[in-house]
């Protein structure tokens, strides 16, 4: 089976997060048959981690990570394209004498951001004692087979959060006599927005995901509502600065209405935050075979690839798709099999090029 085919085969058969079994029995079969060193199965549920020993005295040990889940609409983020190209990446390394130690991950629950982490804390990467990681993400709007680089946070920090204010239910013709959380909700919307900051080179956003109050009763005053955003920022510390602020506007709105005041936190992302000292590296192993994109902003999407530069050094970049393509999340978007090879042989030089002390 090529790797087109194989590509294809994950693109007709997408798994949402915590339902990748195509995915994962797939990706086990191709990789038993390159046989490394130790192979695990069904790590962080779903998840595949290769591992292939250097014969090189003081290797090294490099990791690599591809995402294998899919969207609701189907492989419209191009994980089954991430996932071709790390399968094209093992099956080089196969065949070579290594320089490095190198741990391939396959991993599971991107989309939830929950897979990295379950990844980190099944404690392989730790035992092998990995000594850098890479990732990267296929990037609609560039040419094809450039590379994006940013030297610092390369995808936002974002959080899901949910406000539920709880007052008193009463009769819709003596609403004085009940608590409607309904104003106070507006007042904590319109605050929300004056947060935002979309200009200049720190990144600061509230967006109102959903509002609920009530029900249709027209002869009934509610007297619970919800109201959720998303926030997001540039960095780990602006994350709390911002959740800090949130959290005192709807506290100080559900006081002054009398209110209670409950709160849920929902799909939490860490900034992806870059080790400069290795991006500088890869700005120099790239640009002798690609196109390099030095970004002075992050992309406003999170990663969880985040969960691992928590523990380790490494960086995320982005690989440039095609001009003319949908964005990623769009339903007809389609990971074009022409930078397959493009990505793999990306990973291939930085395990041939890379300098870890």
């Amino acid at each position: 089976m090529d790797i087109c085919e194989i590509r294809h085969k994950l693109h007709n058969n997408p798994g949402v997060s915590a339902h990748e079994e195509f995915a994962h029995d797939l990706v086990s079969f191709e990789l038993a048959k390159l046989a490394p060193t130790e192979l695990h199965q069904r790590v962080g549920g779903y998840g595949c981690v290769a591992f292939w020993k250097s014969s090189t005295t003081n290797a090294k040990t490099l990791a690599f990570r591809a995402d294998i889940d899919a969207l609701p609409s189907g492989h419209c983020c191009g994980h089954d394209g991430h996932t071709a190209i790390l399968l094209r990446f093992a099956s080089m390394i196969a065949r070579e004498q290594l320089k490095h130690n190198v741990v391939l991950i396959f991993q599971p629950e991107e989309e939830t951001g929950k897979g990295a982490k379950k990844i980190v804390q099944s404690g392989l990467l730790q035992r092998y004692g990995v000594d850098a990681i890479f990732g990267l993400h296929n990037i609609p709007g560039y040419t094809k087979g450039s590379v994006l680089l940013n030297k610092g946070t390369f995808a936002a920090a974002s959080c899901g959060v949910l406000y539920r204010l709880l007052g008193r239910q009463t009769h819709a013709s003596t609403p004085e006599k009940g608590l409607n959380p309904g104003l106070a909700i507006a007042r904590i919307i319109e605050r929300m927005h004056k947060l935002n900051n979309y200009s200049g080179s720190s990144l600061r956003l509230s967006t109102l995901i959903c509002c609920r109050i009530g029900t249709e009763a027209y002869g009934t005053s509610p007297g619970m509502g919800e109201v959720m955003f998303t926030l997001r920022t540039d960095s780990n510390d602006k994350m709390t600065e911002l959740m800090s602020a949130a959290d005192g506007i709807a506290l100080e709105e559900a006081r002054n209405a009398g209110l209670e005041l409950e709160k849920q936190v929902k799909e939490p992302f860490r900034a992806t935050e870059n080790s400069p000292a290795i991006v500088e590296q890869l700005n120099s192993i790239f640009s002798t075979t690609n196109n390099v994109v030095m970004m002075d902003k992050c992309f406003r999407w999170s990663e969880d690839f985040a969960e691992y530069l928590k523990v380790f050094p490494g960086a995320f970049f982005g690989l440039g798709s095609g001009e003319n393509q949908p964005e990623l999340h769009n339903p007809y978007y389609d990971f074009p099999d022409d930078i397959i090879d493009l990505g793999a042989n990306c990973f291939h030089n930085i395990l041939d090029n890379i300098k870890i002390d």
